[in-house]
């Protein structure tokens, strides 16, 4: 439960401009977790999360990409949701957990492989543009070997 609501809580950062921790839990709290501001409160410090300015001049909260934990914890959400994988040409279709496509797509994004152009989520299923059928090999390569650890 702790794992898919960091993986949530990560998916709804990245989507919205998220300024408070009594914010967060109510994106979290329509999205089926019952929170408190406590539990947030754990959530952001075990996330590393932090505040920056955003566009609008709003903070919001952001997973910084130059702490070690980042890629951790993508690797993490990864692992927990990935059930398998295919290719048709040079688009990946990667299966996962239910309700855990989205927030493994968003770890895909965050991973930044050159190959990928973009993924779909869907509730179970990921879509992944891959730039060559070649690339795609690679990138199913390197997810043999992240998820294997």
């Amino acid at each position: 439960m702790k794992l898919e609501r960091h993986s949530k809580i990560v998916e709804l950062i990245g989507r919205y401009e998220i300024e408070t921790q009594e914010e967060l839990a109510e994106y979290l709290n329509k999205a089926g977790f019952s929170v408190t501001q406590a539990t947030v409160s754990r959530d952001i410090r075990e996330l590393k999360l932090t505040k920056v300015q955003s566009e609008s001049g709003k903070q919001r909260y952001v997973v910084l990409k130059n702490q070690g934990s980042f890629s951790d914890k993508y690797i993490r959400i990864l692992r927990e949701g990935y059930l398998s994988m295919d290719m048709a040409q040079n688009i990946l279709v990667i299966k996962t957990v239910s309700g855990m496509a989205m927030a493994v797509a968003a770890a895909l994004d965050a991973l930044h492989f050159h190959e990928i152009v973009g993924c779909i989520a869907g509730d179970d299923t990921i879509m992944c543009a891959v730039r060559s059928i070649d690339d795609t090999i690679v990138v199913m390569d390197k997810l043999k070997k992240l998820i294997a650890g």
